[in-house]
């Protein structure tokens, strides 16, 4: 017997809607949503893998307490009955002793991110960490200073660009398969596309222009970019003066800033710089500076980010067509959202956050989100206070926050540290009790309210039972706020309950979904008037480039420029970026996409390595102040001499994935814990490396 199955993939956040078929019980084959406009039928690499991710034996099938010490690899099997009464046990004895604010939650942002967050309201904890912070903290706070809007609220036109600029954003590796097809289509169409990148990415290779910029001096190239363009008068001067504050302040400020200036900071010649900004003019307001999703490369990351985004609105680009966009929700169409447990009025929290975000010590980082980045350094310091208990979902912070040695010393002073994942992560490997999920195929989940030019609801349906002794995580959270007398805000007994649940008032129910796997609030496109309609959230309704957010916290809008160091001998800038293979620390141990990419290596420039003996395909130390290990090298031309790059996610220690164990080298072991103060995202990319051959 053979069904059809209408889902979401789950092999990386994107969650690209798909089609799943079943025969007798088995997933047989996996593609991307025909009945969706510009996915069609498209799936990426990791998607067609989530068959292999399904049937693995390698897989977390049990609920698992440790017996050994953290990360010895000690373990033995428990029934979820023990595994839960042993969590609520040590979780009660906790808030007994030091209140609900002793407790962190982190997870990889999922459609079930309001369950979580309810279970952190329901004990009274402020302490709720996202990976999305970790990415892209940074322009999170850049668009809040210029719209009002997080970058979660912001979408992107490709489609009907004329012209893309990209800073090391990999489209094309970074795969959001709709994303990918509407920009080829655009290509196809005659829009150009500009990359800058220190490292020839995939994406680089199918630019109009690519720019090998000396690594760390993006903000220079703007600050010329932008002085060109208000020199030259060669903005939209009227969507400029109806919606921008502070156009003659940002003026003024880039009058030292020029190409010749940027040239000798860059290595781009200032002829060149002067001739993008007259070539993206043209083509105003169908332009596209990405403001990027991985934002957090430098401790200046945010006056990055509002460089680009101040060039986007330069140009008029901002909810025009080809360019940015905020997004619509139903309430455009007189609608109303799937409902979150978070509606629910909770006690009041009244512990400041751990990282101190919210408060005169960090004011600006979202505190839906936080930073999680400083949890380590926190949990040590007990400062604000002693945080005992740690849950971390489908979220490894060993592997993705910098300074692994560091972490792992802040999670030997906790009493109790709970991971629930999919996989054998790292951090399931150091934790007390390790909770198996089912995996995507295997689970109905939470409606994922997609806004955009047309708000739609999407949801994932279950394909096949559970292959192991497994269980959504909406469940796990309700069965562990039962034992601890939190039950009452689930009103839940399964997650298809809790998606009835969610779609009371929407207007749909369940089953509206089976047929194409996702509903419409309307079927036409929303785009606000771009003259008199801008529905902007700033405290002066103008897009500020004299940002009142940061003035007002004490951060001036537009910082001088600080010089990069060049970096000599066996001194590099550590780079780090990703592949179409795989998604971030998650999939290195699946059996077809291991096969594919098994391990990392260090691309290092060819006169580079030379000096230094380094050859080709060789064995060599990487190190840096706080970690070390040793990987083999890629000697290329393709990357800027100033520094050396790796891939993000390898370098695993959990024995039980055995596949991806001591393969390569961690980028988190080896980066430094800093920190965009004014944002909040890490600075993945200022740490220094020495190389040595071994």
């Amino acid at each position: 017997m053979e069904k059809t199955v209408y889902s979401l993939c789950f092999m990386c956040s994107v969650r690209c809607p798909i089609q799943v078929t079943v025969k007798d019980g088995q997933v047989t084959f996996i593609q991307g949503n025909p009945k969706v406009p510009g996915i069609e039928g498209s799936l990426c690499p990791r998607g067609a893998a989530g068959i292999a991710l399904l049937y693995d034996a390698q897989r977390l099938q049990s609920p698992m307490i440790r017996t050994g010490e953290r990360g010895s690899g000690s373990w033995r099997k428990a029934s979820w009955d023990e595994a839960l009464d042993y969590i609520a046990e040590k979780l009660r004895a906790i808030l007994k002793k030091h209140g609900g604010q002793s407790v962190a939650l982190i997870e990889r942002a999922n459609l079930a991110t309001h369950v979580s967050k309810a279970f952190l309201k329901a004990i009274g904890s402020p302490n709720y960490f996202s990976h999305d912070a970790l990415c892209k903290g940074s322009v999170n706070t850049a668009c809040r200073s210029l719209f009002g809007y997080t970058d979660a609220q912001m979408g992107i036109d490709y489609k009907n660009t004329r012209h893309i600029v990209l800073y090391g954003r990999n489209l094309f590796e970074a795969i959001a398969v709709k994303e990918v097809n509407q920009m080829i289509e655009a290509l196809g169409a005659g829009a150009k596309m500009t990359c800058i990148d220190p490292r020839v990415s995939i994406t680089a290779t199918k630019a109009h222009r690519y720019w090998m910029i000396r690594p760390g001096t993006d903000l220079a190239l703007n600050y010329a970019l932008i002085h060109v363009i208000l020199k030259e008068r060669l903005y939209d001067a009227a969507y400029v003066e109806r919606w921008v504050l502070g156009l003659n302040e940002l003026q003024d400020f880039v009058q030292p800033y020029t190409p010749e200036w940027a040239e000798q900071e860059t290595g781009i010649p200032a002829a060149e710089i002067v001739t993008l900004a007259r070539e993206v003019s043209r083509e105003k307001p169908a332009v596209i500076f990405h403001y990027g999703y991985r934002g957090a490369h430098h401790t200046n990351e945010i006056y990055l980010r509002r460089s680009i985004l101040i060039l986007n609105v330069l140009m008029g680009s901002v909810e025009a067509k080809g360019g940015l966009f905020f997004k619509k929700g139903p309430g455009e169409v007189g609608r109303k959202p799937a409902r979150k447990l978070t509606d629910q009025k909770f006690p009041a929290v009244k512990a400041p956050r751990i990282d101190k975000v919210g408060t005169p010590d960090f004011p600006l980082p979202d505190p839906e989100h936080g930073v999680p980045q400083v949890l380590p350094q926190a949990i040590l310091s007990e400062d604000p206070y002693p945080l005992k208990a740690l849950f971390a979902f489908r979220m490894d912070p060993l592997m993705s926050m910098p300074d692994t040695n560091l972490t792992k010393k802040a999670l030997q002073k906790l009493d109790l540290v709970v991971a629930c994942d999919i996989n054998w992560s790292d951090i399931a490997w150091w934790s007390d009790v390790v909770l198996p999920e089912s995996v995507f195929l295997e689970r109905t989940d939470c409606v994922q309210q997609a806004n955009g030019q047309k708000p739609q609801m999407f949801l994932r349906r279950r394909a096949v039972p559970p292959r192991y002794d497994t269980r959504d995580w909406a469940v796990i959270v309700k069965q562990l706020a039962e034992r601890i007398g939190a039950g009452d805000f689930f009103p839940y007994q399964d997650t298809e309950e809790l998606v009835r649940w969610q779609l009371e008032g929407t207007g749909f129910t369940l089953e509206d979904f089976d047929k194409t796997g996702f509903v419409a609030y309307t079927d036409k496109q929303i785009l606000w008037d771009r003259l008199g309609g801008l529905k902007l959230k700033t405290p002066s309704q103008k897009i500020e480039f004299t940002s009142s957010l940061l003035e007002n916290a004490g951060f001036p809008s537009f910082p001088p420029y600080e010089p990069v160091p060049a970096y000599e001998g066996n001194r590099f800038r550590l780079i780090t970026g990703r592949a179409a293979l795989h998604t971030h620390v998650s999939t290195q141990n699946n059996p077809y996409l291991h096969e594919l990419l098994p391990e990392n290596e260090l691309w290092i420039h060819a006169r580079r390595a030379a000096a230094l003996g380094v050859k080709d395909g060789a064995l060599v130390t990487v190190a840096s102040r706080v970690g070390s290990g040793q990987i083999r090298a890629r000697v290329t031309e393709h990357i800027h001499p100033d520094c050396v790059f790796l891939l993000h996610g390898f370098g695993h220690e959990a024995a039980f994935a055995a596949r991806a164990c001591g393969r390569g080298v961690s980028d988190a072991l080896l980066e430094e814990n800093l920190t965009d103060r004014v944002g909040g995202s890490p600075a993945l990319h200022d740490t220094t490396v020495t190389v040595q051959p071994v």
